[in-house]
């Protein structure tokens, strides 16, 4: 339990990235530049983690069992996180990256110790309106509620290709940019 509660503080220590740009100590494109760093950073550590065996006591207690010969969910997070920064400007990414740093470990809280295919619905709802109040201070409501749909999806329902299941650290960012992104596209209603 204690490693667990030690990742979720983790993931939630990510929203600093973005809180960076949102308290003007960087740029936009500053912030870019570091979000390139974090992923050439976390790439690296990876390679040495599956394919040089390299061990760290932080591996222990960041990554999950099932992760030992995978990619870990630190990596998978950096990669869409960076990701979003890089591919969509800051009305879109900040609260993309948000709902992965903060909507995530909320859920994961709530769902803690269950491996479940989709999950229960007190989860997805919180999911849900965690994420949809993280983008209406930057988007528009119907951008905000299609964006915090598409992460509750994300982080809620695990689909499996093969014996590999995607990893929400991977899909929440983009998925919730792509959605709002869509919503900013749509006439506004009222």
């Amino acid at each position: 339990m204690a490693n667990e509660v030690a990742r979720r503080l983790v993931h939630a220590s990510g929203a600093g990235v973005p809180g960076l740009y949102l308290l003007d100590l960087l740029t936009w494109p500053q912030l870019r530049y570091l979000l390139v760093g974090g992923l050439i950073f976390a790439l690296l550590l990876e390679t040495a983690r599956l394919g040089l065996g390299f061990e760290w006591v932080v591996f222990d207690v960041l990554t999950r069992e099932y992760e030992q010969d995978n990619p870990a969910g630190y990596a998978l997070y950096v990669f869409s996180g960076s990701t979003t920064g890089l591919a969509f400007g800051p009305t879109i990414a900040v609260p993309a990256i948000l709902m992965l740093t903060l909507g995530d470990p909320i859920s994961g809280l709530l769902g803690s110790d269950e491996l479940r295919t989709v999950k229960r619905p007190r989860v997805l709802v919180t999911m849900f309106l965690v994420c949809t109040g993280l983008a209406l201070p930057f988007v528009p409501p119907v951008a905000a509620v299609l964006g915090g749909l598409a992460a509750m999806l994300a982080d809620g329902v695990k689909p499996v290709i093969g014996e590999y299941v995607i990893d929400d650290n991977l899909t929440i960012p983009l998925v919730a940019a792509g959605a709002m992104t869509v919503g900013l596209s749509l006439p506004p209603i009222l």
